[in-house]
């Protein structure tokens, strides 16, 4: 566990460990959860699809393409629950592929409408 104080800033770095030094990381969403065995009941999304959807949600400068870090401020679950979990999906792309996922950044999938 890593304790924290309400509203102070958490960094977090993913590292890739490979022999190909091709390769580039790419966080795209990152959720939050008060239970570590369910992230689908009570979760709140720091990130999805590479958009940020916390306002302190920010991706950081890395020192290389096989490094990515990230930050956002501590916060709780109205405080009825004495732990937050976090869960996240990276993204492993051939470096300097501009077609790859890593690249696209923020993708907004919009649902269409399915009338007649």
């Amino acid at each position: 566990p890593y304790y924290v104080d309400m509203n102070q800033n958490l960094f977090l770095q993913a590292s890739l460990h490979s022999s190909d030094q091709n390769l580039t990381v790419f966080v795209d969403t990152c959720v939050a959860s008060p239970n570590s065995s369910d992230f689908r009941t009570l979760v709140y999304e720091l990130t999805k699809s590479g958009c940020a959807s916390d306002s302190t949600y920010a991706l950081l400068p890395s020192p290389r393409s096989d490094v990515a870090r990230f930050g956002f401020n501590a916060f709780s679950f109205v405080n009825q629950f004495p732990s937050v979990f976090l869960q996240c999906e990276l993204v492993v792309c051939r470096y300097q592929d501009y077609s790859s996922r890593c690249y696209q950044g923020c993708v907004n999938r919009f649902k269409r409408n399915a009338d007649s």
